[in-house]
């Protein structure tokens, strides 16, 4: 078997946060005896990224992705475990390890704000030591792809959020990089936009064999670049597998669309009706019944058309979410 170009091992990552009641006698307290509490951004996650691989890294608002991400660029060091990508030891931020990696994260400018793009471009290429002719023919090859024509020409302070992505990702991958941590890369792009990135992504995969890790809430992302996805609640490895996987393993219903030949039949015996237009309605119903409520709707409902379908991955991925976070540990009072 190919060896892993990403390897985490018991990873984590804890942060000591100060707290205090509010008003001014908790404020004099706290200078004499502190209290602290115990955040784990990241709890002892591991998994391994194959050479060429494109991964979903899936978890909500505060689940440690982007606590991951940088510990896997080298920006934050982990409290405990091992990470290894590339085969180096990334919190080392050797010039050989920066040379084959990239991080391009959607809520954050890398480039300098003042100034052109192109500008951020050739500084670059300077960093890199890019040969002019591959730094020109990539250069133009993305910017014709990604439609920015004279935008690359406009100071970044004047340029949208979605422009301003465009110019992330081109500047991130001028140096041919062989993993890309990419976290929420689509963020402010219209729908046509977002697809034209997708499909950049892919091509770019797919031509230079680069390994991915992708975080997006839009599942359109993940759905059309990833088989394999890695969710994490609560700084916790929740699954890891297909991403069709998730879908059995954390779905509890099915959704039936039946047609009647008539609209006045109350459904509501066989499962939570969640729509109804004419004679079609949409029900809900757990997923260990689906088998016996549709067998007992075709022999006791006069049934035009039935169909059983999953419920969207969407969906799925609301209710995995939306369990309760468990409270922070308490780390102790210091003087």
């Amino acid at each position: 078997m190919t060896d892993a170009i990403i390897r985490i091992d018991n990873l984590s990552k804890h942060y000591k946060v100060p707290e205090r009641e509010a008003g001014l006698q908790a404020a004099v307290r706290s200078l004499v005896r502190r209290k602290n509490r115990i955040v784990k951004a990241v709890d002892g996650i591991s998994f391994e990224v194959q050479p060429g691989e494109v991964v979903g890294f899936l978890g909500p608002n505060g689940a440690g992705k982007t606590t991951t991400l940088k510990m896997l660029s080298g920006l934050l060091h982990p409290t405990g475990g091992s990470v290894v990508v590339l085969g180096f030891e990334p919190k080392q931020r050797r010039q050989d390890f920066l040379r084959r990696i990239t991080l391009v994260m959607g809520n954050r400018n890398q480039l300098a704000w003042d100034l052109p793009a192109l500008d951020s471009f050739n500084l670059s290429r300077a960093i890199y030591s890019l040969p002019a002719n591959d730094y020109q023919r990539r250069r133009e090859e993305f910017i014709e792809l990604l439609e920015v024509g004279d935008l690359v020409k406009k100071p970044v302070r004047n340029l949208s959020l979605g422009e301003r992505m465009k110019m992330e990702i081109i500047n991130s991958l001028l140096h041919r990089p062989d993993v890309l941590f990419l976290d929420e890369p689509t963020i402010g792009l219209d729908v046509t936009m977002q697809r034209r990135i997708r499909r950049f992504i892919a091509d770019y995969n797919q031509r230079y064999g680069a390994t991915v890790l992708l975080t997006s809430h839009y599942m359109a992302d993940v759905q059309a670049l990833c088989r394999r996805v890695i969710v994490i609640h609560h700084g916790r490895l929740l699954y890891d597998g297909e991403l069709s996987g998730l879908v059995d393993r954390f779905s509890a219903y099915k959704k039936i669309g039946v047609t009647l030949n008539s609209s006045q039949v109350d459904l509501s015996g066989y499962g939570e009706v969640l729509e109804q237009d004419g004679s079609r309605v949409t029900l809900r119903i757990p997923k260990a019944d689906a088998a016996r409520l549709t067998a007992r709707m075709l022999s006791e409902l006069a049934v035009e058309d039935l169909t059983v379908e999953d419920p969207p991955i969407d969906d799925v991925i609301e209710d995995v979410f939306s369990q309760s976070a468990p409270e922070a540990e308490p780390a102790g009072q210091t003087g």
